[in-house]
């Protein structure tokens, strides 16, 4: 080979360098970033070009749904554990009846259960049964309070899952899948409408029972769509938010100055980067110098009216489940968009007293009932119930047999998981009052009659608030996700 061609072979190889992967990279990440913006700034197809750059600057500000909503806002009572309907609203004289025989072959067989094993007895209701209200809905002595507001709620008697374990199907319910990395509910509810008060997170997460959800935070958290949407963990004792008050030395100017130091670093890192996550941080940054000032105001019960304390039974500076009801008052009333409070506790196996349908779960009922009357009660007198959709319910039901364990019956009364139908009720937000839907069969195993889905539920919900839940989507991983995926109907004849 000739000088020439060595020359000719040298340029050629040079210039190959600058197609390598590594080079193409480095010298087009820019357009790159671009893309990838352009896709998810696509992707956000409920708003119009010009909510888009509001929506980068400002990811929790109002949006407007897809058509006009009933309701402004959320609150989803999860009694985690799994109440059961048999002892609270699906009442079955005929599994009275039948209170110790051996369970029918056909609802055992092929059928999983977490712990049944063998041939159970069945287990007739512990409760007695009453009709209330002008519309005649039947209620256990378990609820004496909730009988003053059945008649502003609709009732769902035939809900199913396909979940029989508490932390998939807290999953389920919560976020449209069994398994972890989706978002949350109360994420997608803020991505789609933003945030009414400027000072306050959109999606707020209250405790109680002493435990998290077995989900554990998945279940308020924002998955792929952009970390300002996951839900904010206030606590009802003690600060409501860790580490939201100045450290000692570190006045709030000081505070301030940081946080603009660095959002201005942030902001050097978008331009350069364009990565919408960055816009998030920047966003988070603001929001939490804000909630200084408004979380101590809004999340303290202290300014309450006796009455009001009374009223929903609280006790100043604990952790229960009536202070976050009322916290729950509170922030809707300061237009947060989706509180979401878990009381951990329901799971009535009867494997020992704090699990058994005639003692621990007659407790949770008895501190749970006069609770919830109240926030349904104290919504409606400031007119905000008209327009806050108020969700009740666990992740599954309770078998209409006793569970026995390992084949031996648990020494005192309880009832295994149970996925094929359980109660779930819904009000306010412009969801009918005092009506029924649904019907289980005799003994309460199966659905017979308007049976419904958790996607159904999803869907009802965000089209309580303005959306067609096929249309609410987000982009990721090549096609675009919702809510309840591939499922979900509005459940049309609730709807007021």
């Amino acid at each position: 080979m000739n000088k020439q061609d060595n020359l000719y072979q040298h340029a050629k190889f040079s210039g190959l360098e600058f197609n390598t992967r590594r080079h193409f990279l480095k010298d087009c990440r820019t357009g790159i970033g671009m893309m990838a913006l352009g896709s998810l700034m696509d992707s956000c197809n409920i708003f119009s070009d010009k909510s888009d750059a509001s929506s980068l600057s400002n990811p929790l500000a109002p949006k407007a749904p897809h058509f006009q909503g009933k309701a402004k806002s959320v609150i989803f009572l999860h009694m985690a554990g799994a109440p059961s309907q048999l002892e609270l609203f699906d009442y079955k004289p005929e599994l009275q009846k039948m209170d110790g025989l051996d369970c029918p072959d056909s609802f055992i067989q092929g059928k999983k259960f977490a712990f049944i094993r063998g041939v159970p007895k069945l287990l007739g209701p512990q409760a007695q049964f009453k009709q209330y209200g002008e519309s005649g809905i039947w209620l256990s002595d378990n609820l004496p309070h909730f009988t003053k507001v059945i008649d502003d709620v609709t009732v769902l008697k035939a809900v199913h899952t396909d979940q029989f374990n508490h932390a998939p199907a807290q999953l389920l319910m919560h976020t449209g899948t069994a398994r972890l990395g989706r978002p949350s509910m109360g994420a997608w509810a803020t991505y789609g409408l933003g945030s009414e008060n400027n000072n306050l997170p959109g999606f707020v997460v209250l405790t109680s029972g002493g435990k998290n959800p077995d989900a554990g935070k998945s279940v308020w958290g924002s998955g792929f769509l952009p970390s300002v949407y996951q839900g904010v963990h206030c606590r009802s004792e003690g600060d409501p938010v860790l580490f939201l008050k100045d450290p000692n030395g570190f006045d709030r100017d000081m505070r301030k100055s940081s946080i603009e130091a660095i959002n201005k670093v942030n902001e050097l890192s978008y331009q350069e980067y364009k990565d919408p996550e960055i816009l998030s941080r920047i966003s988070q940054y603001e929001m939490a110098f804000k909630m200084q000032v408004a979380v101590p105001d809004v999340m303290t019960i202290a300014d309450e009216p006796a009455y009001i304390h009374e009223m929903y039974g609280t006790s100043q500076g604990q952790s229960s489940f009536a202070n976050n009801a009322l916290l729950a008052r509170k922030l809707v009333e300061k237009g947060v968009r989706f509180v979401q409070l878990f009381d951990w506790g329901w799971d009535s196996h009867g494997t020992g007293p704090v699990e058994a349908l005639d003692k621990g779960f007659i407790d949770k009922c008895h501190r749970t009932d006069k609770v919830i009357t109240a926030l349904l009660m104290d919504l409606k007198q400031r007119g905000l119930l008209e327009d806050t959709l108020v969700v009740w319910g666990g992740e599954f039901g309770r078998t209409p047999m006793q569970e026995n364990r390992d084949g031996k019956q648990n020494k005192f009364k309880g009832r295994d998981h149970h996925s094929e139908a359980f109660s779930m009720w819904m009000a306010g937000g412009g969801i009918k009052g005092g009506f029924t839907y649904g019907e289980t069969d005799p003994i309460g195993y199966n659905a017979i009659e308007g049976k419904v889905s958790v996607y159904d539920i999803q869907a009802t919900i965000l089209n309580q608030l303005g959306f067609d839940h096929e249309q609410l989507t987000y982009q990721f991983q090549g096609r675009p996700f919702r809510l309840t995926d591939v499922f979900g109907k509005v459940i049309d004849p609730i709807i007021a």
